[in-house]
């Protein structure tokens, strides 16, 4: 019997959230520092390991750090926003793949790390950033201060990066590396958080969204984000980014 996924995420609203994001990150001061230091820590492992792609698929934004990297090696790139992360590739044979965010509102992740194996030639690179589980502690006790009767699902759970080695291995990666590193950010209001995130696809994505929170709620929600502010009138945010390496073996299995 093949067990059931249960349909957490919307691929739709998945892919909406990415498009939208995209189209605000036209304005000048649109929020990017999560992508830039994602595309940063990409760029710098392919250094390190002197892999240069001659052809290379990009799921998500694509920042300077890691569009002057590829640019400089001269090779070919793809657009893989087009792409269900939960589907079979049509396309395949890239030595180098990168998914810049998305892999946080997939519903089988297993699946699509095995989805990227494939769409790898014999010996090709995959790296993988996505905000885990240790993210935005003071946006979700904010939202559950707004409606702690009856909260609703506004934030969708994130993948803890201690069960990612095992989904690794599970997906058939080669040389499989996890890693994290912290980014603190500080606010002065809740709002400017909420944009922030949604300049960088960071938003919900679930299937089942709820309605849309009441003005009451929502001033609930930013005084208790206030009521965690430093002695600067700031309130520092915590957003984890878990980084996945791997190849596909030579021998393309």
């Amino acid at each position: 019997m093949t067990s059931q996924v249960p349909r957490i995420f919307s691929p739709r609203r998945r892919a909406l959230r990415l498009a939208r994001a995209l189209a605000r990150q036209r304005r000048d001061e649109a929020a990017r520092f999560v992508w830039e230091d994602m595309a940063e820590e990409m760029a710098e492992r392919l250094a390190f390991v002197r892999h240069e792609p001659k052809r290379t698929l990009v799921i998500g934004p694509c920042p300077s750090p890691l569009g002057d990297y590829l640019a400089r090696g001269g090779g070919h790139v793809e657009d893989g926003n087009a792409i269900d992360p939960e589907s079979p590739f049509q396309a395949s044979g890239f030595d180098f793949i990168a998914v810049l965010g998305q892999l946080d509102a997939v519903n089988d992740l297993p699946g699509a790390l095995i989805h990227l194996r494939n769409a790898l030639e014999p010996g090709g690179l995959v790296i993988a950033s996505f905000v885990g589980g240790q993210s935005l502690p003071s946006l979700r006790a904010a939202m559950l201060a707004a409606e702690p009767d009856r909260p609703a699902a506004r934030m969708h759970p994130l993948v803890d990066h201690r069960a990612a080695p095992g989904l690794l291995q599970r997906a058939g990666w080669k040389d499989p590396v996890v890693d994290t590193q912290t980014l603190t950010i500080r606010y002065s209001a809740l709002d400017v958080l909420v944009s922030d995130l949604r300049d960088q696809a960071l938003g919900n994505a679930l299937a089942d969204a709820g309605s849309p929170i009441g003005k009451a709620a929502l001033a609930r929600a930013r005084d208790a984000f206030l009521d965690r502010a430093d002695e600067g009138g700031k309130v520092p945010e915590r957003i984890e980014i878990v980084t996945l390496t791997g190849r596909r073996s030579l021998a393309g299995t």
